[in-house]
């Protein structure tokens, strides 16, 4: 599931990690309100996705 895979995806090398740390617990915390914003806005990434077919809102 690509909303999974973006959430716990590692980004940048080990450098990159070290200058900006965020917490498990945060990015769960993140993960979490990602999964809920989505869920009570999914009429509109539907009408989105009429237009924009595999268009998913991005997880940051």
């Amino acid at each position: 599931m690509y909303i999974a895979y973006s959430a716990f995806q590692k980004q940048g090398d080990h450098n990159q990690q070290n200058a900006n740390p965020i917490s498990n617990h945060e990015q769960l915390i993140r993960y979490r309100a990602y999964i809920e914003t989505c869920s009570k806005y999914s009429k509109e990434i539907a009408a989105i996705q009429k237009y924009l077919p595999g268009w998913i809102p991005t997880f940051r």
